[in-house]
């Protein structure tokens, strides 16, 4: 189901809830996993329809609520959530750590590690 969020970011911030109770995201099943998504793009694009955004942020929650949720928030260039996720990708690009992260050898070492799996 989707419902409108209590504490929106923006105008339309809605949550996409699963009926079962479910803490991970990756722990719903197949089916579940369709339907929540699939709720979430009909969401989405009534949300551009109406609000005439740049784009419909979407992400997954469930660690302080431990019910998995989706996130849909309109956005548009310059409102704040696309500076916050404009400036996690600077973050993201710029700490050794992280930098680290993306070096050819390192990313062929996770592809395996995850394969094995």
């Amino acid at each position: 189901m989707g419902l409108l969020d209590i504490n929106p970011l923006a105008e339309g911030h809605c949550l996409i809830i699963p009926k079962r109770h479910v803490p991970w995201w990756h722990d719903l099943t197949t089916e579940e996993t369709e339907s929540l998504f699939s709720v979430a793009r009909i969401i989405a694009g009534k949300m551009m329809q109406t609000f005439q955004l740049d784009f419909v942020c979407l992400y997954a929650r469930g660690r302080r609520i431990p019910h998995t949720h989706i996130f849909l928030v309109p956005t548009s260039q310059g409102d704040p959530v696309d500076r916050f996720f404009n400036a996690l990708e600077g973050f993201q690009e710029a700490p050794e750590g992280l930098i680290r992260l993306k070096q050819e050898d390192r990313m062929k070492e996770t592809d395996e590690r995850l394969r094995k799996i």
